[in-house]
């Protein structure tokens, strides 16, 4: 064997193991080790992680097939302030085309200013009692005098929509019998949820009472997803289902069957849990009761 054959077995080799190990990297995860889609588009496959953060542009259209559930659940918003910047009713509906400012005022700058005219600091003089002598120092006391302010930019009027003060205590339960298999974690490797194992058609649970909001597979990175609304406050999210058993504006009670577990989106069979308070994500074994 000469030295070229057995320099190019050497790289061939290489090329082998390092494949093999980014395959057991992604499967060992849950999810497959491409990029940040979970659906076909132009006959290419991309997959999302649903720990992915997107960062919320400046607007978005609407899509069919969208709420406004899943798109404020989407960039990390809160639902409540996305229909306020849009003047939505309290129904929520949104329509497909219909353009949304994503930039609420809890996620961007003021864009009021205050300017205030600079004068230049000038010699004064003074006579024996103290009094100004110097012309340029009496038009310099009057122009400190007339300060300059922009006027604040002002919004237009939006809805006011009342916030439940004391809302409705969640009385959580776990959403499957499964073992958590990954943990919630906000560094490093982001997980908004936890994973649970399961096997193809074992219940999901609605892990509290609430009110359908999104059932579908429209949102990146979940596969079949169900988004529950519990109290205003708080929402739970059910991803990766092999079927889904409800329908959106439907009621559900706490520990009603609302799905069965699959891998849609995912290398593994699991459930993928999550529970956002105002549209943040928080950890779920906080909320759940110790098992």
């Amino acid at each position: 064997m000469d030295i070229r054959s057995y320099k190019n077995k050497n790289r061939l080799l290489f090329l082998f193991l390092a494949s093999f190990l980014l395959m057991l990297e992604g499967c060992s995860s849950g999810y497959a080790p491409v990029s940040d889609r979970s659906v076909t588009q132009n006959n290419k496959v991309e997959v999302v992680r649903s720990s992915q953060r997107e960062k919320a542009p400046s607007s978005y259209r609407v899509k069919s097939g969208d709420t406004l559930y899943s798109i404020a659940w989407r960039y990390g918003l809160d639902y409540r302030q996305l229909a306020r910047a849009n003047n939505i009713g309290r129904n929520f509906r949104i329509n497909a085309g219909q353009k949304l400012r994503l930039q609420t005022s809890s996620n961007k700058k003021p864009t009021g200013s205050v300017a205030v005219s600079k004068v230049k600091k000038q010699s004064i003089k003074t006579d024996k009692d103290g009094v100004a002598t110097n012309s340029k120092a009496t038009s310099a006391k009057n122009a400190n005098s007339q300060v300059y302010r922009k006027p604040v930019n002002k919004q237009p009027s939006v809805k006011k929509y009342s916030t439940v003060k004391n809302p409705k205590k969640v009385t959580w339960r776990w959403p499957t019998n499964g073992r958590v298999i990954s943990g919630y974690s906000s560094k490093g490797n982001v997980n908004k949820g936890i994973n649970l194992a399961g096997k193809r058609g074992e219940a999901v649970y609605a892990a509290a009472s609430g009110k359908v909001v999104y059932a579908g597979s429209g949102l990146l990175g979940y596969g079949n997803l169900i988004i529950i609304n519990h109290n205003q406050e708080y929402l739970s999210a059910y991803a990766h289902n092999s079927l889904i058993l409800v329908k959106e504006n439907e009621n559900v009670n706490v520990g009603a069957k609302v799905a069965e577990i699959g891998n849609s989106g995912a290398t593994r069979m699991m459930l993928h849990f999550e529970i956002r308070k105002d549209g943040k994500p928080v950890n779920p074994l906080q909320y759940l009761p110790k098992r």
